[in-house]
This record gives structure tokens, sequence and C-alpha cells, in this order.
């Protein structure tokens, strides 16, 4: 049973400035009042708003070392020097480097890309791909997705005579490596405006300079949005600012050319280009392109992605696709587990944090079964699993929670360990497993806060089911790209009923299947609640109750309707 969470109602906003908006714009009060929420209370923010425009990207020479980092290039071009793109194996890595790899192959003949083997390699850059750089000839790394760090690998490059340009867009520490170029917006001695930038938008904003310095017109190099809003959309980046103009020009890219490699993958996720929205890029091409990483080398998902043949990358697609397939099943049986483990032991159940360890879980989806676990037990939650030798954790966090600075309170257990706020991994040798849960179970006991620890969703406005209809969900769609920083629109609707269709649907009977109405209302509404089956005889008695929901656009055997997509049910007065 998933959790319940407190709904929290975000304050209205002035009706006079509701008025206001409404009038100048010609929206609805309701629309006018999310926009508000949003910062936009003019027409002018409104105008930008709904039509992002590319002229509004930033000059990408005010990040810092980006003179640097074309100079290099442009060198390395000029002199036919061996070059390596090296990138993570996760979608912001991959999609990053099929991006440059693809910029690259027209300019260089001695261009190779090279993703670190999960297993073997780990996380970020490896001494086996600089000792592969070498062997290849090349004497210039372009790092995407990592490298922040890599104090000591990027010395031991210099030492082999090849040259770094790292573009990352993870926290730094203490230490900036000695590269020729180190491009990441959250470098303290950065002032590039937008500090949130996906990997592959550092990547993006290294291809603009270069065309740039060279008179490149902008059209030349738009295309490689499609691959930016891949990675914006799969690393949960916030879609505002600069992220929102790409984003909103990378799926009108994917939507009417999509590039062959992505292409394959609609197919097999049997997705249409024409109505791709950032979800599809979250549920359905992500996991994807995630999967081969996961399940075995990331870097057949950067084959598929600078694929120029139909019929080879419809067949790399199909493999792909045989990869997510298999993650699944793992992901949920570990997931099971998992939570075996936790209802199994009350001690766990009191602690502030969750730590499991298992040595035969599967490295390559633990970093997703943390995600679930924390639908369950709302804590900050680690996964451990053995690798190389080494116990090998992703660690996830709750809202508010530092979970970075949780763990660096106990890096001296650690071998090695990165991340940010709300994700992060890291490395111990097994005999300090016991002592880093108490460490981590500590640390979180002293910095969590009550407001932290109880799941909350942020509704946007309290409306009744009559207000839904096309004008007003059309007017929704417009506010997408949605993300982190504009997400989804959520409501709440109050004394609402099942008009006698409720029932349990899926596999395992644990969905629930309604067509809700209220007093107000001469229609019923179809909707949708995942994993809430266990109201299920709450509302067949047709006691009256509130819900939480968004919503979406259903498409069934060719017909379109509007659905409401339930995330929370409760009796009514939930709401504080």
């Amino acid at each position: 049973m998933i959790m319940q969470k407190k709904w929290i109602i975000k304050p209205e906003a002035s009706h006079e400035l509701i008025d206001e908006l409404s009038t100048a714009i010609n929206v609805s009060k309701p629309v006018a009042n999310l926009l508000i929420q949003r910062g936009i209370t003019t027409f002018d923010a409104a105008k930008k708003f709904f039509r992002p425009n590319l002229h509004d990207l930033y000059d990408p020479f005010l990040m810092k070392d980006m003179h640097l980092a074309v100079s290099r290039l442009e060198m390395a071009i000029n002199n036919q020097e061996g070059v390596m793109v090296y990138g993570d194996y996760d979608v912001d890595g991959t999609t990053s480097v099929s991006m440059m790899y693809s910029f690259l192959r027209n300019k260089l003949k001695n261009l190779h890309y090279y993703i670190p083997d999960r297993y073997h390699e780990g996380y970020g850059i490896s001494i086996k791909g600089i000792d592969t750089a070498k062997e290849k000839g090349c004497s210039l790394i372009i790092a995407l997705d990592c490298g922040i760090k890599a104090v000591q690998k990027v010395d031991y490059a210099n030492e082999k005579g090849i040259d770094f340009i790292i573009c990352d867009h993870h926290e730094p520490g203490d230490e900036i490596p000695a590269a020729v170029a180190v491009l990441d917006p959250k470098r303290p001695d950065c002032n590039y405006p937008f500090k949130e930038l996906s990997a592959c938008g550092v990547g993006f904003k290294f291809i603009q300079a270069i065309a740039a310095q060279n008179n490149i017109p902008f059209y030349k190099i738009e295309h490689y949005l499609d691959l930016v809003v891949v990675s914006i959309a799969s690393d949960i980046v916030p879609i505002v600012d600069e992220n929102r103009i790409m984003a909103y020009y990378g799926l009108k890219r994917l939507n009417s050319k999509p590039r062959i490699g992505i292409k394959a993958i609609l197919d097999v996720a049997e997705i249409q280009p024409g109505n791709l929205k950032i979800n599809d890029l979250v549920f359905k091409v992500g996991p994807r392109i995630n999967a081969a990483g996961r399940m075995e080398q990331g870097r057949y998902s950067v084959d598929l992605l600078v694929c120029k043949e139909k019929e080879h990358a419809a067949a790399m697609a199909g493999k792909i696709d045989e990869d997510n397939k298999e993650r699944k099943w793992f992901d949920g049986n570990i997931t099971k587990e998992a939570l075996a483990m936790i209802e199994e032991n009350a001690e766990l159940q009191a602690r502030k944090s969750t730590v499991l360890y298992n040595p035969e879980w599967h490295k390559g989806v633990i970093g997703i079964v943390a995600s679930r676990i924390i639908d369950y037990y709302y804590k900050p939650t680690i996964i451990l699993t053995r690798s190389n030798g080494f116990v090998t954790g992703s660690a996830r966090s709750v809202s508010r929670f530092n979970l970075y600075q949780a763990i660096e309170q106990c890096q001296d257990l650690l071998e090695n360990f990165g991340g940010h706020m709300y994700a992060a991994g890291l490395t111990l040798k097994e005999e300090n497993v016991e002592p880093f849960i108490q460490c981590f179970e500590k640390a979180v006991r002293e910095m969590i806060t009550p407001e932290s620890e109880v799941q909350k969703i942020e509704v946007d406005e309290v409306i009744q089911l009559n207000q839904i209809n096309q004008k007003f969900f059309k007017v929704l769609e417009q506010f997408e790209p949605f993300g982190p920083g504009n997400m989804t629109p959520i409501f709440v609707a109050k004394n609402v009923i099942d008009t006698g269709y409720a029932q349990c649907v899926g596999s395992d009977s644990e969905h629930l299947k309604l067509n809700l109405s209220d007093e107000n209302s001469k229609n019923s509404y179809p909707a949708i609640a995942f994993r809430q089956s266990v109201h299920f005889d709450a509302i067949v008695n047709s006691q009256p109750f509130d819900v939480c929901f968004n919503l979406e656009e259903n498409n069934f055997r060719g017909k379109t309707s509007i659905q409401i997509k339930v995330r929370d049910i409760a009796p009514s007065k939930k709401v504080n």
C-alpha cells in the first residue's frame, strides 16, 4: 500500500491580479491563477512562457573556461588530433556523447567514443578509459556528465600527454581538476546565469560556442536539441529558463523529424511522433536508453543514437527493448525483496533512514529500487549491493532533505561518493557497511526536520469537476513542457463520488478505474488511480471523498479523451 500523503494547497493569488491577467491574455481565472503561481503576471511574461524563443538562449561564452574549451578543440580539429568523447552510462551521459560525437564526426578522422562499464569501471573517469584513449592515439578527451571531481584521473591523463575538456553539471569538490577547460555552471567561480543545465545542455552550449566562433548559423546545430530534451527529461533537471527553451524546441524536433536512433526507440515503444511529451521521454524513451547501461553496456545506446542506417537502428532498438524488459523484471523482484526486509524488521521501520544491503542484487537497478522504496517508506533511502570486490550503492532523498550532506558526514567510511541533494552514488568496503548504516542514520536523525518526513502533494487549485472541459485542458497543454519548476498542475475536487462503475484493474488488481462526479456535474469523468485499490470498499459504498489529481489525455482505440489521473484519495477535509 502506498503511504498517505499530506495535501498542501498553494495560496490563491489576489483577486485583483487574477482579474487583471485573465483579461489581459483572455484566459479563465483558474488558468490565470496557475500562471501567477509560476511568477507570470503580465502579458509579456505570459508571451515568453507560452512561446519560448531561441533568441533568449544565453551567450555560451558567459560560462567559465568556454574560450579555453573552444580554442583547445579547434586546435585539435586543425591539427587532426585523436579525440575521445567520454561520458557516463546513463541517459544524460549517453545523449551527451552521442551529440558531441555526431557534431565532430565530419571534422575529425581519429574520433572515438567511450562509455565506462558500470560493473567493472563504475561511474566517472576511469584509468581504463584514459589508457584506451592513449592506445588509440588520442591527445584530447572531452568528458561529459562526469569529471568534475576527477582530480587524480585528470592528473594521470596529463602525465600520459592527454588533455581534458570537462563538460559537467554536478557539484564540484574542493579542488577543480587540472583540465584545459572545466565547463560546469555549478563551479563557484562561474558566473553563467543559469545553473541547472543537464550535462547534455552543457555540451550543447559548447557546440553553440564553437558554432558562434566559426560563424555557423544556429539552425545548423538546432537539431541536436532532440538529444538535449531527452537528457533534460531523464535527468530531472528544472524545466525553467534556458532548459524550458531547449526542451520546447527539442520536443518540436522529436515530433517532426526524430533522428533515426530515437525513431527506432519510438517504434519499439509503440509511440507515434507528433504528440510526444516530456512524460513519454521520462517513462518510455529514457528507460530504454538507460537499460543498455544497466543490463549490458552503455555504449550500445550511443551506437543506436548515432546510427544512420534504419535497419541497423531497428535491430539495436529491439535489443535495447529486451534489456528494458529484463530491467523491469529485476527491479520488480528486488523491490519486493527490499520491502519484505523492511516489513519483517521493526527496528528498520523505526529508523529515520532506510539502508538495505544484499550482495546478490543487480547493480543496474538499485537506484530505481531506492526510488520505489520511498513510495512506501518515505525516508532517505540507500540500496547497496556488491560489485567488483566493493559494496556500491544508490541513494535517493525525500523533499527538502540534503542527502549529499548526510552522506558527506560519513565520508571516512567510503571509498568514494558523488551526487547532489536528492540523488547520490557511493562505494565502500564490505566491513564498513554496518558502521556506515549507523553513521548515516545518525546524520539523518540530526539533520531531518518533521517537514521532510511527511510526503506532500503541492496542490495548485481546488476546482469543481464541471470546470474540466476541452478548452481548459487545451490551455493547460500549452504550459508544457512540464517538469521541475513547472510541474503538471495538480488539482483537488471535494466531495466526489463514483457513479457506480468502480473496478480494480491490473495484473494484481492494485489499480482503480473510476467514473467521478460531484453535485455540480451533469457528466461523469473517467479516472485512473494507480496502486490505490485499498480505497475500493469505501468508494463502492458511495461515500463522498476528496480526490487529488492531474489531467491527461487518454488515447484508446483511436479515440482521445480527457482522463483524471488520481494522485491520492482521502476522506473529505484532508486538505490543509
